[in-house]
């Protein structure tokens, strides 16, 4: 393998006081393990980090409508319709393999007027309250419901015997259909009442990083989540970037060779929409050690990770949890 820069050497003072710091952290985990077990044993090694980055520009067209009052559109008669990858954007363009960026274009000359579906381009609609289900030109005005507070009375009783007139319907006992005042139609939200809409096409551009990532671990290391190890700090060992990459080339390992061609072997698949800017591709060493801790019968392992020097357990032994735990670590978001 090649070979890298080892991290300080961590003796058992520094071990301990990773691992208190770590369960400090954590609400319901106690620190008696921590202070008091005996370090049995601990191991160095090596985990291999790779990831490969391809930064896509994607465009698809979307169309926009809004409600159209009067006034001179952008049409067809004003030039041609351009093609969406023939916009210019360079004045948005985003910093290479930024996680993702998104803007919207308007397209020159694609404007349209379109009669209002929903309403058939008479701007009203038959109430959905009062005349549900009826066709526009069909609908019943003056339709009135019965009031709930008199129940159709007009007058309320009291337990003295008198009435008096009701307040809601002043004596009515009927009452105006609350959506339409019992018009019968009620104004079409889509076209807001004009009955047509501008409808005009937009270009959506986006900007973004498709990253696949690879570890090549021990087995002392396979029960810790690959996450970790790609958050953790490392040495790098190789930072390829090109329009498309090929697997690296390390003269005195044959390992390392086929990992990078494992990684680039695992390139995410480009949309048909997109077209691809540049890649990256990295491979870096992560520095682990494994400590053993036990007392009497009991033992439990950790790993020390990266130069950060994060710590990672997976079943740690004194753990006091009433359910709160997730509560505490949303807390502290």
């Amino acid at each position: 393998m090649v070979e890298c820069t080892d991290r300080d050497a961590l003796d058992e003072v520094e071990i301990r006081q990773l691992l208190l710091d770590h369960v400090g952290h954590r609400c319901c985990w106690g620190s008696v393990p921590a202070r008091q077990w005996n370090i049995t044993s601990t191991e160095d090694f090596f985990v291999y980090v790779g990831s490969l980055e391809t930064f896509i520009e994607e465009r698809d067209i979307v169309t926009k409508k809004e409600p159209y009052e009067s006034g001179e559109i952008d049409g067809r008669d004003k030039g041609p319709v351009s093609g969406v990858w023939e916009l210019d954007v360079r004045s948005e363009f985003p910093l290479l393999f930024i996680p993702k960026k998104e803007v919207m274009v308007k397209i020159p000359h694609s404007e349209v007027i379109e009669k209002c579906s929903d309403c058939e381009r008479h701007g009203v609609k038959p109430c959905p309250f009062c005349n549900a289900g009826q066709a526009y030109g069909f609908y019943k005005a003056k339709q009135m419901t019965r009031c709930g507070t008199c129940l159709g009375r007009g007058l309320l009783a009291h337990q003295d015997g008198s009435d008096t007139v009701c307040g809601m319907c002043n004596g009515k006992g009927m009452l105006p259909c609350v959506a339409c005042g019992s018009r019968g139609y009620v104004t079409c939200n889509t076209c807001t009442g004009y009955g047509f809409l501008l409808a005009k096409s937009m270009a959506r551009v986006q900007w973004k990083t498709l990253t696949a990532r690879k570890v090549s671990a021990t087995r002392g290391a396979a029960s810790v989540p690959e996450e970790v190890f790609h958050r953790a700090k490392g040495v790098q060992l190789c930072n390829i970037q090109a329009y498309q990459c090929t697997p690296a080339f390390f003269a005195d390992s044959y390992p390392l060779n086929q990992f990078s061609s494992e990684v680039i072997a695992s390139r995410l698949p480009v949309p048909p929409s997109a077209r691809v800017i540049s890649e990256r591709h990295i491979i870096s060493v992560v520095p682990v050690t494994r400590v053993t801790m036990a007392h009497l019968k009991q033992s439990f392992s950790f790993y020390i990770v990266g130069y950060s020097r994060d710590v990672f357990i997976r079943d740690y032994p004194s753990k006091f949890c009433w359910g709160l735990c997730c509560c505490f670590e949303w807390m502290g978001k």
